[in-house]
């Protein structure tokens, strides 16, 4: 019988926070900015998503990212990481989720470690910075050696469904001594066969586009306009289902 795997959402807002706690989410990836890839969210969003999910028991992982377009920090970005993760931990987040590759594209060491010991006694994640390696069975080999807590990973695949061999690989590979995540494009048609992989725990965001109409064009003003994406209740609900939960 497949184990069941525990649940995580990424969210982006407090509405995302209450929506993991309605349909049972064993935690949230807290972020901003997820169709960039996610980046560390605003020390306000962070404040309320934690008082938010205390009361609804869910815990508060939070995405801590300085930018989009890559994994290779110069000492200024790693600076600004380890000080975002000291803030995150210290605000009462209960982990963090970060990665950093060295010039040469794997895992860089030793940035690692600064960050898990900026984290202190809080759960780190490695995130989908492991899928744009070259081996990512090799690379969470060495985020154990760090003592890292899990990876979040879509086995080196665009979606994760499509790497559901690889993603085999890393649960034999990490033999119960860190936890396998899988995450990317999980939906309701493909959770099912994703748990039956052996991961420990799926990461979806069930998110849909809100489109906003109308309004007066002001220039360069108006190039963010147009419309954000939000967690979503049902999307949410028809994954959870299909796992029987």
């Amino acid at each position: 019988m497949t184990r069941m795997p525990a649940l995580e959402i990424a969210v982006q807002d407090i509405a995302g926070v209450r929506i993991a706690g309605a349909v049972g989410a064993t935690r949230i990836e807290l972020a901003q900015a997820l169709p960039l890839g996610g980046l560390t969210p605003s020390p306000a969003t962070l404040e309320l998503a934690i008082e938010t999910a205390r009361d609804l028991g869910v815990d508060v992982h939070v995405l801590v990212r300085p930018r989009p377009g890559g994994f290779h920090y110069d000492t200024e970005e790693l600076a600004v990481t380890e000080r975002d993760v000291r803030r995150a931990v210290d605000a009462g987040a209960d982990g963090v989720v970060v990665g950093a590759l060295d010039a040469e594209g794997a895992l860089d060491l030793a940035a690692m470690a600064r960050l898990r010991d900026a984290a202190g006694a809080a759960s780190v994640t490695l995130h989908r910075a492991i899928d744009v390696t070259a081996d990512p069975v090799a690379t969470l080999a060495a985020a154990r050696s760090l003592g890292l807590r899990r990876v979040l990973t879509s086995g080196g695949a665009s979606a994760a469904i499509d790497g559901v061999d690889t993603l085999r690989a890393m649960v034999a590979e990490a033999a119960g001594d860190i936890e396998v995540m899988a995450g990317s494009g999980v939906d309701a048609a493909s959770a099912a066969a994703l748990a039956a992989t052996g991961v420990d725990a799926l990461h979806f965001s069930a998110k849909r586009r809100v489109r906003e109409e109308g309004g007066v064009r002001m220039g360069s003003a108006a190039d963010g306009v147009g419309g954000y994406e939000v967690t979503d209740l049902d999307i949410a609900r028809a994954i959870v289902a299909v796992l029987g939960r």
